[in-house]
């Protein structure tokens, strides 16, 4: 058994270093799907801070771990000896992969779901890759626009089709689970992932949310929202970003905290013209 996990997590870490070289941050899984690397904080007393997504320098922060650099794939596998499988991070550039997850537990026909979507909304799912699931279903994947960030949704588009976004992963080809293999569907592999058709990813973002003004002072909230732009690493900058925007205008206090968001996500290597749009994009998200 043991000689077969180690010849399970060599062939995981070998399509994980595949898919990174295609530009998919990737994170090493377990057989339950779950991240292998347990988080260091979970011996920590309860914080009153945002939590940490990877800024203590540790590994275990699931998804906020994954990399598209080969040694630290290596390092990652090498912490987690018996991952079976890889993760591939959503919403990172250069893809800013959406998945879409047709699945079949439900008891459901999530594929009809989608295919009525489409006919009512106007929209065909382009060629992409297509990643069978060992149950059944599947994951299609698609590119979003780089400046809009999707959230994750479970049965909310429809009954049996979750949405992986920001903050999410999808399990990649060829992992092993408890419950089987997933595969690539024959003539996707080497597709990139497809533009999101604009109709379906207005159905992917939540409608934006009532605007209760306050009075525009940022105050110690204001600055927390700063050092959380601050704190940002390479892949995590325009989502923590908007994040932070998002919950500024959802206060009142965007248009008072919106240089200060600009200059920490320049900090952090943004341009002043990348800033402005996220930014911008996340006071049209919020309604402003």
């Amino acid at each position: 058994m043991a000689t077969t996990d180690r010849q399970a997590t060599t062939l995981a870490l070998a399509h994980a270093l595949s898919a990174a070289e295609r530009g998919l941050a990737v994170i090493p899984l377990s057989r339950t799907k779950l991240p292998a690397l347990r988080s260091p904080h979970r011996d920590d007393p309860q914080s009153a801070g945002p939590p940490c997504r990877g800024e203590c320098g540790r590994w275990g922060h699931g998804v906020h771990d994954a990399s598209t650099d080969p040694s630290r794939i290596r390092a990652l596998f090498a912490a987690a000896p018996r991952a079976t499988g890889y993760g591939i991070a959503c919403g990172l550039p250069p893809h800013h992969l959406i998945g879409v997850d047709l699945d079949t537990k439900t008891g459901t026909d999530a594929t009809a779901a989608l295919r009525e979507l489409a006919l009512r909304h106007l929209f065909t799912i382009p060629a992409t890759v297509v990643v069978l699931t060992p149950s059944g279903g599947r994951h299609l994947w698609l590119s979003g626009p780089p400046d809009v960030v999707v959230p994750n949704s479970a049965g909310r588009l429809a009954p049996g089709i979750d949405i992986r976004g920001a903050g999410g992963y999808l399990v990649g080809p060829g992992s092993r689970t408890d419950h089987g293999t997933y595969t690539a569907a024959p003539g996707t592999a080497h597709l990139p992932p497809a533009a999101c058709p604009p109709a379906l990813l207005r159905l992917l973002l939540p409608p934006p949310r009532a605007h209760h003004p306050t009075p525009a002072s940022t105050g110690g909230h204001g600055q927390a929202l700063v050092q959380f732009v601050l704190a940002a690493h390479e892949g995590q900058r325009n989502t923590r970003l908007f994040w932070a925007a998002c919950r500024a205008y959802e206060d009142g206090t965007g248009p008072a905290l919106a240089d200060s968001l600009a200059d920490a996500a320049r900090a952090t290597g943004l341009s002043e013209r990348e800033a402005r749009a996220t930014i911008a994009s996340a006071a049209r998200m919020t309604g402003h």
